[in-house]
Parts: C-alpha cells; sequence; structure tokens
C-alpha cells in the first residue's frame, strides 16, 4: 500500500517533496556514481521545482528527464520542457543534465525509438519519480480506456517511450510521447503529488476500485516491487 502524507498547504508540501527528492538523489548518487530524477508537467509541480533547484547537491551528476511530453516545441506554453527549463533547470540544478522528450524528428512516432534508446541510457534504477494524476486518473500520459493503454501497461514487452497516437481526451489535445509503466517502475521510489478535495475522492476510488483500465494510476499505486509515497494538500 502507499504511504499517504496530508500537508496543511503547499508551501509545506513542496518543502518536503524537495528535501525528500535531494536526500534520494544524494543517495543513488553515493551507491551508483549518478542519478536520474523522472519529473511529470501540470501547474503543481512549479514550487516544487524552484525549491529542489536552490537545494545544493553534486548536480553535476544529475540526470533530469520527463514522465511525458506533449508533441510541441520547447517554447510552447504548453511544453513540459519549457516548464523544466523556467523552474528546474535554474540555480543550482542548472548544473543537471537534461534529457528532453521532444525532439526535431517529424512527428512523435519517429522520434520514439530514440528516446526509448536515450531512456535505456540514463542511470538506473532511477533515484525518483515524480508523478501527477488527473481527474480521470490518468498519469503521465496513461489515459483510461485508450487503445494503446495495455501496451503501455505491459511490464514485458513494450519499449519505454510510446507515442500516443489514440484521439486525446478534450483536456489532452496534442499528441504525445510518454513512459511506459515499466519504465516508471524502473526506480527506487515514487512520489504522487495530488492536490484539491477532487483529486483526494479520485485517488480514494482508484485504491477502492484498484481498476488499472478505469483508472491507469492504480498501476503504479497497487503494486508491490517500488515504494509509493502520497503526497496531499487540499
Amino acid at each position: 500500500m502507499p504511504q499517504f502524507h496530508h500537508f496543511k498547504n503547499a508551501d509545506a508540501l513542496n518543502q518536503q517533496l524537495a528535501a525528500d527528492t535531494a536526500a534520494r538523489l544524494n543517495a543513488c548518487i553515493d551507491d551508483q556514481g549518478r542519478a536520474t530524477l523522472v519529473v511529470s508537467g501540470g501547474r503543481y509541480p512549479i514550487r516544487f521545482f524552484e525549491t529542489l533547484a536552490k537545494i545544493r547537491l553534486d548536480w553535476s551528476k544529475v540526470f533530469i528527464t520527463l514522465a511525458d511530453e506533449r508533441w510541441v516545441a520547447p517554447d510552447s506554453m504548453d511544453s513540459n520542457e519549457n516548464l523544466v527549463r523556467t523552474h528546474l533547470l535554474v540555480d543550482h540544478a542548472s548544473e543537471a543534465t537534461f534529457v528532453p522528450m521532444w525532439t526535431n524528428d517529424a512527428s512523435h512516432i519517429a522520434a520514439a525509438p530514440s528516446r526509448t534508446a536515450a531512456i535505456a541510457a540514463l542511470p538506473s534504477p532511477f533515484a525518483e519519480v515524480v508523478l501527477g494524476m488527473g481527474e480521470d486518473g490518468h498519469t503521465a500520459s496513461l489515459f483510461p480506456y485508450a487503445a494503446t493503454l495495455a501496451t503501455s501497461l505491459d511490464t514485458r514487452a513494450a519499449p519505454a517511450v510510446l507515442a500516443i497516437n489514440q484521439p486525446a481526451p478534450p483536456n489532452a489535445p496534442y499528441a504525445r510521447l510518454t513512459l511506459n509503466l515499466a519504465a516508471i517502475l524502473s526506480t527506487r521510489h515514487i512520489t504522487l503529488l495530488i492536490q484539491g478535495e477532487k483529486k483526494r475522492a479520485v485517488y480514494e476510488a482508484v485504491m477502492y476500485s484498484k481498476n488499472s483500465a478505469q483508472y491507469p494510476i492504480a498501476s503504479v499505486l497497487t503494486q508491490t516491487n517500488v515504494p509509493v509515497d502520497v503526497f496531499y494538500t487540499p
């Protein structure tokens, strides 16, 4: 079962998450010589990114990549890469190496093989994967009942990075690249970041139903190989 942590406000959550993430990066550097941090986009991680970037550690030995990416240029406000470069790859963390999902390839489909190779070349297991969750129970770009979902959740055969080709939900209008479940679980630790009562209700529904087709995040929360902490604030 995941460990659920309730924080009184977003500042307290972000301070603790940044401290925990820095500690895990340091531990991984001590053990492996290098460390990988996988992060997600959205509004909620911004303060976490800014707080983490101010912490002193040997960022030159840290690699940062994304759990998923919209197929838009990095200068787009809808780009997760843009978010990371603006809010995380600053201050002390500017010395980290960023491995993007977006490339100059003609399409996300063409880019997927090289991104799979790039992910495979990262220090592994990852030190930390920080995920978000949508109100539909998706995480990364693993959407409920998507045509590619079964492949995405197959930990035995799917490539690490998948091109999402099926029509996207109305609130997710872009073609995307996403890590599959196996890549997400190739880590020492996972933190799920949720905020607001609506998402708390979704989390409780996920833990009750454990239905990965309806709630893809269930595949992360119900597995027993990688420890998961859930950080929640109203």
